[in-house]
């Protein structure tokens, strides 16, 4: 099976790329869903964060203040790297033990979505990365339609390796100023060259 590494910064597309992986069949898990199941309420990583930010970060529903909590750990490093060391351990578990399921399910490709793919140095568990990638036009353009100020978009892209450095590690990109079909007409061609290789590799 090949085990592709996707990332990107953020607001280029990752999330469109999964589901044009699904559409094509393409078994995928991403990073973010993972860590949004790690903190739900009566989790051991919701209890640790707790313990380690305050009770003040805990809705009264239980659940865990993600929009407080991110106020915090974009506007001060130390803290988002404490926030880091508790759930990266076990967001890179969950997705080394399905990529392993997938594996011996016989799959062909199993796709990781992982932002911080580079920064957490996790591309030597991967065959291949590839990167999404738009303009920095297209990429404020569309947080910003997400709500978010351009304060809150300079501290989330500054807490990420620039795209040049991303473009620079990754084995493949894939453009997304363009349509939805442009995009899916580069994966096609992806998933094609990626096929060939594996087999002629086999």
């Amino acid at each position: 099976m090949i085990r592709l590494g996707l990332t990107g910064g953020i607001g280029m597309g990752k999330s469109m790329a999964a589901k044009l992986l699904c559409e094509h069949g393409v078994k995928v898990i991403d990073s973010d869903e993972i860590s949004r199941s790690l903190v739900e309420p009566g989790k051991p990583a919701l209890e640790e964060i707790i313990e380690a930010f305050g009770i003040e970060f805990l809705k009264d529903d239980g659940e865990l203040n993600r929009e407080k909590l991110a106020e915090l750990v974009f506007s001060d490093d130390s803290m988002r790297a404490a926030l880091e060391g508790i759930l990266h351990p076990l967001i890179r578990k969950t997705w080394q033990s399905k990529l392993n399921t997938w594996s011996a399910e016989k799959e062909k490709i199993g796709v990781v979505v992982i932002p911080l793919l580079f920064e957490t140095e996790c591309e030597a568990y991967f065959d291949k990365t590839v990167c999404m990638a738009c303009s920095e036009e297209s990429q404020y353009d569309r947080l910003r339609q997400r709500g978010w100020s351009d304060l809150e978009i300079d501290q989330r892209i500054k807490a990420q390796l620039s795209l040049d450095e991303k473009l620079v590690k990754s084995d493949h990109v894939i453009w997304t100023d363009g349509s939805i079909d442009i995009q899916a007409k580069q994966w096609s061609e992806l998933l094609s060259y990626l096929s060939r290789g594996s087999e002629s590799d086999g």
